[in-house]
């Protein structure tokens, strides 16, 4: 047809994609292999830093690091702060205690606090100042989504047992006399010793 006139023939209806009948739900986005985080060599910061992925430090940081996953402290780190994490491995320097699972000293590694790891690796050249301990296993923080719920534990309540108590005996009278009496110290006591 010409001049743009369709015939009714022609003229199909456009199919619409049915709509989902409940929105998509987002993606965790799969657990990275490598680093998730990196502070680069220029770079300063300070606080709490949580992850639960890998991390690498090369700059300054100050605070404390709990990371569920492994941390990397580059050559040219200046750590101050406590470290938790699964796996440590330190080529840096840092003042604070080092708590994982498995914690390796590189040789240009500077560690001023104590360290507690149940497998230490040291190579040639590396400084620790401070205390190691090597318990059989060490607490390493959980991701967020696993952070148990607070419960309120009370002690449990012993009962109270006393031994049973035999009354003492009051002798009243002091002579071999028939009206010396043996009696019980408590409200039978008065009335013996009335009778």
């Amino acid at each position: 047809m010409f001049f743009g006139r369709k015939s009714e023939s022609d003229h199909k209806p456009e199919a619409k994609p049915a709509a989902p009948p409940f929105p998509p739900s987002p993606a965790l986005p799969p657990k990275p292999i490598g680093f998730e985080t990196v502070l680069g060599a220029h770079s300063k910061l300070e606080g709490t830093l949580r992850s639960e992925g890998n991390i690498r430090l090369d700059g300054q940081f100050n605070g404390t690091l709990e990371i569920s996953g492994n941390v990397l402290v580059g050559e040219s780190a200046k750590i101050e702060a406590d470290i938790q994490a699964k796996h440590i491995s330190i080529a840096g320097t840092v003042r604070g205690n080092v708590s994982g699972q498995k914690v390796q000293l590189l040789r240009a590694a500077r560690v001023r606090g104590d360290i507690t790891a149940t497998v230490l690796i040291t190579e040639e050249g590396a400084f620790i100042d401070g205390k190691v301990s090597m318990p059989e296993s060490v607490l390493v923080p959980p991701p967020a989504d696993e952070v148990p719920v607070e419960t309120i534990v009370e002690p449990p309540v012993e009962p109270v047992v006393e031994p049973p108590v035999e009354p003492p005996l009051v002798v009243i009278g002091v002579d071999d006399s028939p009206e010396s009496t043996v009696a019980p110290i408590g409200n039978d006591a008065d009335s013996i010793a009335e009778g």
